[in-house]
């Protein structure tokens, strides 16, 4: 039994966004039952409707949630593993609920919010790296006492390795970071929308070489929230129905722990995780790489864009970097339209559902940088660790 075309996303939803630390007295709570409601609304339900959530990356309390939105009958409670990497497998979780008949309508919602009284504290990309996992066994004490700390060090160490296997530049990953800021300048919602050039990367602070400033992504607050239910209630609703066509999650399992520990064999070392999640994605969508209208990767590091770009087929491994360059992933221009909203890098960092939000606006659309005639969208999740996850989107 597959999964393609069995369920849709009808609502969509965000709270404003917010510089980390910005959003002042608003709690973890209340942005995601401003976002749940926003999504709610969009799709023409009311939030009695839910009877299902679907959470990633530590989850929150069902219990509190529930109650806050007033849910009648809670049928139906997941977690997704793996950080950002669950982000997509939030939704197909979401998904194989309302396929199975475990419930009817399911709430995909993820917030972050600065730690403090009215905040939910969670580890954050420039943070140290070993507080924010428990490990079994030694091979943190075989980095730490090295420097290796944060996820930023541990990325440029794959990036350092790319551009000595393939000869990627640092021109291609500041190009990655020019296109996206470039959709970002015309998505009003965009944290950061000045323009920036490959001049502006170049002379941006280094943190981690090779990795400068503007190849990581923000640090912010703010709700994000998604609602699915099956295909065939899809048509009766608000909005024109997103359908999801592909799924896949998991990953090479002797990648490992990915980053927190660099023991992945060397053919892995410059990939992100996630090549054979793409062979089974494309395999239940019955599509390959030439059929990808538009894509939504996850960009909490440049150059983890261009070793996804590889591992999804659009390019051989080696050939991300000249792929990206002269505008391949600008939405007017490329090959492969990419991070349309301004991704992680330029919009705003919520773990991932900000780019199912925007393929479902590249679905019906609305997006702020619309590309021409899309019927596909790729939807990818945190590169770099396992489990990931992907979506085929379709309209």
């Amino acid at each position: 039994m597959t999964l393609k075309d069995k369920a849709a996303i009808v609502g969509i939803g965000t709270t404003q966004f917010y510089r980390r630390g910005q959003s002042g007295d608003r709690t973890h709570l209340e942005l995601m039952v401003e976002a749940a409601r926003n999504a709610a609304d969009d799709a023409g339900l009311s939030l009695h409707d839910i009877d299902g959530f679907s959470y990633y990356q530590g989850g929150f309390d069902s219990g509190l949630l529930a109650s806050a939105l007033g849910i009648e009958d809670l049928k139906y409670s997941v977690l997704m593993t793996g950080g950002g990497g669950g982000s997509q497998g939030s939704i197909i979780n979401a998904a194989q609920a309302v396929n199975s008949g475990l419930a009817d309508v399911v709430l995909c919602v993820k917030a972050l919010k600065s730690g403090g009284p009215a905040g939910r504290r969670i580890g954050r990309m420039g943070a140290q790296l070993r507080t924010q996992r428990n490990f079994d066994g030694v091979d943190q004490d075989f980095t730490i006492p090295f420097g290796l700390m944060s996820p930023g060090q541990g990325f440029a160490l794959m990036a350092r390795q790319h551009m000595h296997k393939f000869g990627t530049t640092v021109r291609q990953f500041g190009e990655v970071a020019v296109a996206t800021r470039m959709h970002a300048s015309r998505n009003p919602a965009a944290l950061y929308r000045d323009p920036i050039t490959l001049e502006d990367h170049e002379n941006s602070r280094m943190i981690a070489d090779p990795l400068r400033l503007l190849d990581y992504c923000l640090e912010t607050d703010g709700g994000t929230a998604l609602i699915i239910t099956s295909a065939e209630r899809a048509k009766d609703l608000k909005q024109k129905p997103v359908k999801i066509t592909g799924a896949a999650m998991g990953g090479p399992g002797r990648f490992g722990q990915g980053i927190f520990w660099h023991q992945m064999p060397d053919e892995y070392f410059q990939q992100s995780s996630h090549h054979t999640v793409a062979e089974r994605l494309y395999a239940m969508a019955g599509m390959g790489p030439a059929d990808i209208d538009v894509a939504q990767m996850y960009d909490h590091f440049t150059p983890q864009v261009i070793a996804q770009i590889e591992d999804y087929g659009f390019c051989a491994r080696g050939e991300g970097g000249p792929f990206v360059e002269d505008g391949g992933i600008r939405f007017d221009t490329g090959r492969l339209p990419l991070n349309t909203h301004g991704g992680n890098l330029s919009e705003v960092y919520l773990l991932g559902l900000t780019h199912t939000i925007e393929g479902v606006r590249q679905m019906r659309g609305t997006s702020t940088s619309q590309v021409d005639g899309a019927e596909t969208c790729l939807v990818t999740s945190g590169p770099g660790i396992l489990p990931t996850s992907a979506l085929i989107l379709t309209n």
